[in-house]
């Protein structure tokens, strides 16, 4: 094998190995960011690429007022270990905005941001 080859190999395995260990990344809420809703949820639902840690995994949300909304504890759904989900009260009419954050079985930290309008 010439050096060129080893070179070459080992730049692919690097690359497998970091892609098997990215971090966990939102592929979809519910709602969605920029959601205008005719109904308020009852709950929210985020869906990642990998499966997460529920101990490490949290949800806070500010109502129209800018105040926090009370929101029930984070909790990885029985039927699948990348998905997130959090009951919420009733919302009011207005602007939302949820934080959310997490981690992947990798150790990696991610969150992030969803605003939405209930009607």
């Amino acid at each position: 094998m010439n050096h060129l080859t080893r070179i070459s190999a080992s730049l692919a395995l690097v690359a497998l190995a970091t892609s098997a260990f990215a971090h966990a990344k939102l592929q979809k809420s519910t709602p969605a960011n920029g959601a205008t809703l005719s109904s308020a949820p009852i709950e929210f639902r985020f869906e990642y690429n990998e499966a997460i840690e529920p101990a490490m995994s949290a949800v806070k949300v500010r109502g129209p007022d800018g105040k926090p909304v009370v929101v029930e504890k984070a909790e990885v759904s029985k039927d699948d270990d990348k998905v997130l989900l959090v009951k919420v009260p009733t919302l009011p009419a207005g602007a939302y905005r949820v934080e959310w954050s997490t981690m992947g079985h990798d150790g990696h930290h991610t969150r992030g941001t969803i605003d939405f309008t209930v009607k």
